[in-house]
């Protein structure tokens, strides 16, 4: 019987009833360790065996890819895929599979809570009131500000629809212009330096460069108005910690919110530590309906790429 592995920490732990489908189908389903992203190790000793992999954001390298002499889809239950050695899967025939905007409502929830999270300081009221302190710490109103959207697919839509309801002005950059997309006067497409340069909040929804190189350095953070917030739901790739981390301490940036890492769970560096910084441990997508979405999708696309 053919094998399809599966590895999101989503559904390890629980299983789904969409996966059933796979079974129906003749295949073997086969788990990772319940809960954990698999390393490198594990996934050499579960992948050779498989024809398809449902998998999560865990890095599948060139090593693994090559081990797995039967795969034919890695089927993601999600749309980053950054992850994986694409020239690699390319060079195997090995096919990519994206469950695309299966998540996008609940990325799009968290990066807005995030933003009034950081303006208001609500995680550090929270946390002073019940170590028993009395502090107050002075926040700002969205009303007549700046959103500043970096990638303004699915995710940025919602997050315009939004915010613009709330009273914000939106100025978004994306490589690919949806001309049809004009929600309100209040909302335009711009440069990334002009988004960059007059934003009171920068949200990015982006893919990595091309080049690989983070998008937010030292020197793009010098062009943002001082006080500006920054949100990242997208790639931990795209900033620059330390020059992050600088710019918060300098007061160049009033606050960093983020939900991915280079690593998971991180390693709590000084960036991390600092009182400006609100971090989520990647639960964009981690709500009931997107791992709805992106499951059923996932696995529709593999049992079609597999048929």
């Amino acid at each position: 019987m053919a094998k399809i592995l599966i590895t999101p920490r989503s559904l390890t732990q629980k299983g789904h009833p969409e996966l059933e489908k796979l079974k129906k189908a003749g295949y073997e389903v086969i788990y990772s360790t319940p809960g954990v992203q698999p390393s490198e190790e594990e996934l050499l000793k579960l992948l050779p065996d498989c024809v398809g992999m449902l998998a999560g954001v865990e890095k599948i390298s060139e090593k693994v890819l090559e081990s797995a002499k039967n795969l034919k889809a890695i089927s993601r239950n999600g749309t980053g895929v950054d992850s994986i050695d694409l020239k690699a899967a390319e060079r195997l025939k090995i096919k990519i599979l994206r469950a695309e905007g299966a998540n996008a409502q609940g990325v799009a929830e968290l990066a807005t809570g995030l933003m009034l999270a950081m303006i208001r300081a609500i995680p550090y009221h929270s946390d002073w009131l019940k170590n028993g302190e009395w502090k107050r710490k002075k926040g700002i109103e969205i009303i007549g500000r700046t959103l500043g959207i970096v990638g303004c697919g699915k995710v940025g839509r919602i997050i315009t629809k939004g915010v613009l309801g709330m009273g914000m002005k939106v100025i978004a950059y994306d490589v690919f212009i949806d001309k049809s997309f004009s929600p309100s006067n209040d909302f335009k497409y711009a440069s990334l330096d002009e988004v960059i340069k007059t934003s009171d909040v920068i949200s990015l929804h982006c893919p990595m460069p091309e080049d690989g190189k983070p998008l937010i350095t030292k020197e793009v953070i010098s062009k943002m108005k001082k006080g500006a917030y920054l949100i990242n739901t997208a790639r931990s790739g795209l900033i620059n910690n330390d020059d992050v981390l600088e710019a918060l301490i300098s007061g160049q940036i009033a606050g960093y919110a983020t939900d991915v890492y280079n690593e998971e769970p991180p390693v709590l560096n000084d960036l991390f530590r600092h009182e400006n910084v609100i971090l989520t441990p990647h639960i964009g997508g981690f709500t009931e309906e997107s791992i709805e979405n992106a499951t059923r999708i996932a696995v529709e696309n593999l049992l079609k790429e597999l048929k």
